[in-house]
């Protein structure tokens, strides 16, 4: 685990590793609710003549919903749409995946609670940073994990221009926490996120719940990676301790 820190601190050129924060995506990370969001991504994109196959979702996992609109109609279509049009349509995305919801709901990803209980007895900050516009889903994040997160620290698509692979959502989480790249750990499962936060230089953890291979998540810049969410949250305290964090700086 050293030699994984010491490479991280080489490539940045950063002196030190001491996380004061840890920022989660959370689509597929927090929740499972990623078999939804193709399903619904397939079906509402059907509606309007695009095909969006069910692994497209996972290949565009953590864009904003109204660029992966753009990519997708301007790679079909072979024209740009406009910000309303491309609105309409992720609110019709967005009504197709709360159905969907009501029908099988998304349910909390096994770990991560125990992991962010972790992280908070730590004294370490937690903060979601996710590429949804979606209300519900994000008010029920506040319900779900009501003593662990704080609305404050929650980036959504609504608070940044550029969403991921740009690192801009990461580095709006890092300004909300108060912390440097060298401060912050990130928690991701999806490609694109992994690119986001490895531009925006933090030190990245991929949780592979998703169907792509593990080479594809490090080919992005990983610095770890994980099968599952409890395989991360059983090693915590292997990875991340206040001893070791100090030792890591010296």
């Amino acid at each position: 685990m050293k030699e994984i820190i010491k490479k991280y601190l080489e490539k940045h050129g950063f002196e030190r590793f001491c996380p004061k924060a840890v920022l989660f995506d959370m689509d597929g990370v927090i929740y499972d609710s990623m078999p939804n969001h193709a399903v619904s991504w397939h079906d509402a994109m059907q509606d309007f003549g695009l095909d969006m196959p069910y692994e497209g979702a996972y290949q565009c996992e953590g864009m904003r919903g109204v660029e992966t609109i753009r990519l997708l109609t301007r790679q079909q279509w072979g024209r740009e749409i406009s910000n309303d049009e491309a609105q309409q349509m992720y609110a019709h995305k967005a009504e197709v995946f709360a159905q969907r919801c009501k029908e099988y709901p998304a349910n909390i990803m096994p770990g991560i609670k125990t992991l962010m209980q972790q992280i908070k007895a730590d004294g370490l900050k937690i903060c979601v940073v996710t590429g949804s516009a979606q209300h519900a889903l994000l008010d029920k994040l506040l319900i779900d994990f009501e003593g662990l997160l704080k609305e404050e620290l929650i980036v959504t698509a609504f608070d940044v221009k550029h969403g991921k692979p740009a690192p801009e959502p990461y580095l709006k989480g890092m300004l909300k926490c108060n912390t440097e790249p060298w401060q912050t750990i990130v928690v991701e499962n999806a490609p694109l996120g992994v690119r986001a936060a490895v531009a925006a230089r933090c030190f990245t953890i991929a949780v592979n719940t998703g169907p792509l291979p593990d080479q594809v998540l490090a080919d992005e810049g990983a610095n770890l990676i994980f099968d599952k969410m409890t395989s991360l949250s059983e090693a915590w305290h292997d990875f991340y301790t206040p001893s070791s964090s100090s030792a890591a700086d010296s």
